[in-house]
């Protein structure tokens, strides 16, 4: 039997570790990371530093590894799969719902060949999706969060709207053209994988796991405590109210969100195959995910 000074040296406490994690400045992230950004969880070696970006930028300085964790869109990962892996949970899908195409007046879901469509950020899975269901359009590519000024102008003939915009389109008086979420599923009979969050693969394997864990248990504490979880995340929401607040995270934060499952996983490579059958995805990539 060892003595319990031998049994300290043998197994020693993990150094402290602060991660830069970077994510939408979105409610249904601020859900989901509640309980980390509030130090609800006991106390561990890992701390995270939160940097809140929108998505194409994330996807963006993904290419080059600037954080250590971060949400990208599934569009991105085959550009990423080599730096990052997937962390099992912190996805966001959309199931028989997602993106949707909008614009001024309703011309018809067969109406967007050669239309100029307004797109938030070329690598997102909302571009990926769109080219999926049409690829003949001229993109013009927006910040989310300018799409909808962008249709009412006449800058664009329409544009897909994410984030809560999927709720509140038609209170600016546009229609919708198609879901892209309800498409994806009368193809697939899948759930539309939009984004998850990455570790870098040059990070120890016990440090990955370690974060995987806590994620998860971050999702888990959200979802045990939805109600001191939402108000913290109603501060994201851009002005929607409490109902709407609620509805939208309940859209992107759930089962899903903390397993992805087999049949996640499914709809994930679904849709990366897809992509590089289409030939809008740059190599054929197998989604890998931490096991944690």
């Amino acid at each position: 039997m060892p003595s319990p000074s031998a049994q300290m040296a043998k197994d020693p406490k993990p150094q402290k570790v602060e991660l830069k994690l970077a994510h939408s400045p979105d409610s249904d992230d601020a859900f989901m990371f509640y309980a980390l950004a509030t130090r609800k969880l006991p106390a561990s070696h890992i701390s995270f530093q939160h940097v809140l970006e929108d998505i194409e930028s994330l996807n963006q300085k993904a290419l080059s590894g600037v954080y250590d964790i971060t949400a990208a869109s599934f569009h991105a990962y085959p550009y990423l799969a080599d730096q990052y892996i997937l962390l099992p949970s912190g996805a966001s899908f959309g199931e028989r719902y997602g993106p949707i195409v909008v614009a001024r007046s309703d011309f018809g879901a067969k109406g967007l060949r050669g239309r100029r469509i307004a797109v938030p950020g070329k690598m997102t899975t909302a571009h990926l999706a769109l080219r999926l269901y049409e690829n003949e359009f001229e993109p013009v590519f927006t910040a989310f969060d300018k799409i909808f000024d962008t249709v009412r102008r006449g800058g664009a003939d329409a544009g897909v709207v994410i984030h809560e915009g999927q709720l509140t389109y038609s209170e600016l008086g546009l229609k919708k053209i198609v879901d892209l979420g309800e498409w994806w599923h009368a193809e697939t009979r899948l759930p539309l994988p939009l984004g998850g969050n990455l570790i870098r693969r040059s990070l120890d394997a016990t440090l990955i796991r370690d974060t995987a864990r806590l994620l998860k248990n971050s999702i888990q504490y959200a979802l045990n405590h939805r109600e001191e979880a939402l108000d913290y995340a109603m501060q994201f929401g851009r002005g929607l109210d409490n109902r709407t607040a609620d509805r939208f995270v309940a859209m992107y934060v759930n089962e899903w969100t903390l397993d992805y499952g087999p049949r996640g996983k499914q709809a994930v490579q679904t849709l990366l195959d897809r992509g590089f059958e289409k030939g809008i995805l740059p190599k054929k990539v197998r989604a890998e995910f931490v096991d944690a």
